[in-house]
């Protein structure tokens, strides 16, 4: 199990668990969440969703001309949306039917600047409420640096149908 805290993860039912100690409430392939992205940014800026283990979810994302800025460097506000993104395809595996996140807060470090090449985000939980998720999202490049480091702060609140 991750570090983060479940004290007060409502109880009830689990969907099937991808690992008998999965934080996932809900399960969903990487396929199946690349699929509901399509047509959005997340499709526009290359972000593929590559894994989702018991309790982390990863993406990558290229650095091309679609997430560079004027220098040729990684853009920070790229960056940022390939940590929401992460961020929130964990929180939306992490609550229960009838229930959706939606993003509160997010932070991002940039720590080293990347020119070329694929970046992959990982999320893991820091905290999983009833009403407030945290994420914490490190962003690596190809040889494993971390390039970025961020925060998303989710809210849990009833899906609307």
């Amino acid at each position: 199990m991750s570090d983060a805290d479940t004290s007060d993860l409502e109880p009830g039912p689990r969907a099937r668990a991808l690992h008998p100690e999965s934080l996932w409430q809900r399960t969903a392939t990487p396929e199946e969440m690349n699929r509901r992205c399509r047509g959005t940014m997340v499709e526009h800026l290359g972000i593929e969703i590559t894994a989702c283990d018991h309790d982390s979810v990863t993406a990558t994302m290229p650095v091309d001309g679609r997430t560079i800025q004027p220098l040729g460097l990684l853009h920070g506000g790229a960056t940022a949306a390939l940590i929401e993104t992460v961020g929130s395809v964990a929180g939306a595996l992490a609550v229960q039917e009838g229930y959706v996140t939606v993003g509160l807060d997010i932070n991002a470090t940039h720590v080293k600047s990347v020119r070329e090449g694929l970046v992959t985000a990982t999320a893991r939980a820091k905290r999983i409420g009833r009403r407030v998720q945290s994420w914490q999202v490190d962003v690596v490049d190809a040889e494993g640096q971390l390039v970025s480091t961020g925060r998303i702060t989710m809210a849990v609140i009833p899906e609307r149908r």
